[in-house]
């Protein structure tokens, strides 16, 4: 599946109105650098995201993300390569509310929305609920993925360096690098 211009380009503006309530000021260039991620599905109000990478170097990564109403990021985590251990993340809630799930101890009764036909691809439960101001720290080559909650969310993303094409996810289907026609 591939991303045609125009949902890319509403996709864009949608999150832009996410990144003004957050009270989040970009540039030009950053909002028109906005990048979606529909993950190769073609579902994107349900399995998507919407980034700004203001750095990536060799030791660091900043980003801000939006995840609309109930939008998922879906299953991954971030594997060892080469002598690269591994991206460390920390997640900090901006705007809105966030629900990550990690490996632990599954959560009895989660606040996540997953569709039906997808269930099969998540399998940590292990719930962590982020509002503003909140924050939590992943290790490397931990299996997680994250969701928008009722009025969806903006999240600041720390990180080392970020090899996101590297990423292993759970569902095979997912292509990381969109595609837009």
């Amino acid at each position: 599946m591939v991303l045609t211009r125009k949902q890319w380009r509403e996709a864009q503006n949608r999150a832009l109105w996410y990144f003004n309530k957050a009270s989040i000021l970009l540039t030009n260039r950053e909002k028109n650098n906005i990048e979606i991620a529909d993950f190769g599905l073609g579902c994107i109000e349900r399995i998507g995201l919407e980034l700004i990478t203001y750095v990536n170097t060799d030791r660091c990564c900043a980003k801000e993300i939006v995840l609309f109403s109930w939008q998922i990021c879906p299953e991954h985590k971030h594997p060892k390569l080469n002598n690269y251990p591994g991206k460390e993340e920390t997640f900090r809630c901006r705007w809105g509310e966030v629900f990550l799930y990690t490996e632990g101890t599954p959560t009895i009764f989660p606040k996540a929305k997953i569709p039906d036909d997808l269930k099969k691809y998540f399998t940590v439960w292990h719930e962590i609920v982020l509002s503003p101001g909140e924050q939590y720290t992943l290790q490397p080559n931990i299996r997680h993925w994250f969701q928008g909650g009722p009025e969806g969310a903006v999240v600041s993303e720390f990180s080392t360096k970020s090899i996101d094409e590297e990423d292993i996810f759970t569902d095979l289907r997912i292509k990381r690098i969109p595609v837009i026609i």
